[in-house]
C-alpha cells in the first residue's frame, strides 16, 4: 500500500482519493485547474508584470500571511492569474467586438415602472387610469401593486434585460421611453409596465473583462465535459 494522504490518524491511498474525488464531484474542478496549467504554460511575462502583479495581490492580500498563506504563495498565485488573463486575452480579445454586438441587449440596463397584480379586472382599470392620465404611475403603484414595487412607487432598476423574466424583457426591449404596455399575464401574475430609460450597454474596460471571463468559462467547460475524462484504476493501484 502506497499512502498519499495522511488526515489525523487515518492514511488515504491514491484509489481512495481517486473514489472521493469522483463520489463528491471534484474531478471538474481540479481538472479545470490541470487544463489552466497546461493553457498558460507557453505564456511569457516581463519581470515588471510579474513585480506588478506580486505587488498588487499582496496589497490585497494584507495579513492574510498570519493565516497561512506565503509571500511565495502569493507570488505564485499573482503570476498565475497574469498568465491567465493573458491567455484569455490572446485567445478571445481580437473578436471581443463581434461577441459584445451579440450579447449587446442582453447587457442593455432599463429602469421601468412595474405594478403586479393578481386580478386582471384591476389591472386593466389600473391601466386605463394611468393611460388617461386620472391615476399617475406612482400613485397606482403605491395603492394597488402586490410586489416589492409597492414601496419604491413602482420604479424598478437599473437592471439588466437578461436578468429579467424573458417575457417582461421582451415587452422592455420593443418599448420606447414612457411607453405603457398592456397589462400582460406572466406567470401567476398581471404586470403593468413603463420603459422609464433604456441604458445601453458599452463595451468598457468591465464589461470587456466580463465577456472575456464568460468566452473563458465557455471554453473550460467543454474542456472538462464529461465526455472528455474517466476514473480508471492501473493494475497496481488496485
Amino acid at each position: 500500500m502506497n499512502p498519499v494522504l495522511q488526515f489525523g490518524d487515518r492514511i488515504i491511498t491514491a484509489p481512495e482519493v481517486l473514489q472521493l474525488l469522483g463520489k463528491h464531484q471534484l474531478v471538474p474542478p481540479l481538472l479545470k485547474e490541470v487544463v489552466i496549467d497546461q493553457a498558460i504554460a507557453e505564456i511569457e511575462c516581463t519581470p515588471q508584470e510579474e513585480k506588478q502583479a506580486c505587488e498588487q495581490l499582496a496589497q490585497q492580500y494584507q495579513g492574510k500571511q498570519e493565516q497561512g498563506i506565503s509571500t511565495e504563495q502569493l507570488n505564485s498565485i499573482a503570476i498565475r492569474q497574469l498568465k491567465l488573463e493573458k491567455f484569455k486575452e490572446a485567445s478571445w480579445g481580437q473578436d471581443l467586438d463581434s461577441y459584445f454586438y451579440q450579447r449587446k441587449t442582453q447587457l442593455d440596463r432599463v429602469i421601468y415602472s412595474l405594478i403586479t397584480t393578481s386580478d386582471i379586472g384591476i389591472a386593466q382599470e389600473i391601466y386605463f387610469r394611468i393611460q388617461e392620465g386620472e391615476q399617475s404611475f406612482a400613485q397606482a403603484a403605491r395603492e394597488y401593486a402586490q410586489g416589492p414595487e409597492a414601496q419604491t412607487d413602482g420604479l424598478v432598476g437599473p437592471v439588466e434585460l437578461q436578468s429579467l423574466h424573458p417575457m417582461l424583457a421582451r415587452v422592455l426591449s420593443v418599448s420606447q421611453p414612457q411607453q405603457l404596455s398592456l397589462p400582460t399575464q406572466i406567470g401567476e401574475w398581471i404586470v403593468i409596465v413603463r420603459l422609464e430609460k433604456l441604458l445601453p450597454a458599452q463595451l468598457d474596460r468591465q464589461i470587456r473583462q466580463r465577456l472575456l471571463n464568460e468566452r473563458f468559462q465557455t471554453w473550460l467547460q467543454g474542456q472538462v465535459a464529461p465526455q472528455n475524462w474517466q476514473i480508471k484504476l492501473s493494475e497496481d493501484m488496485q
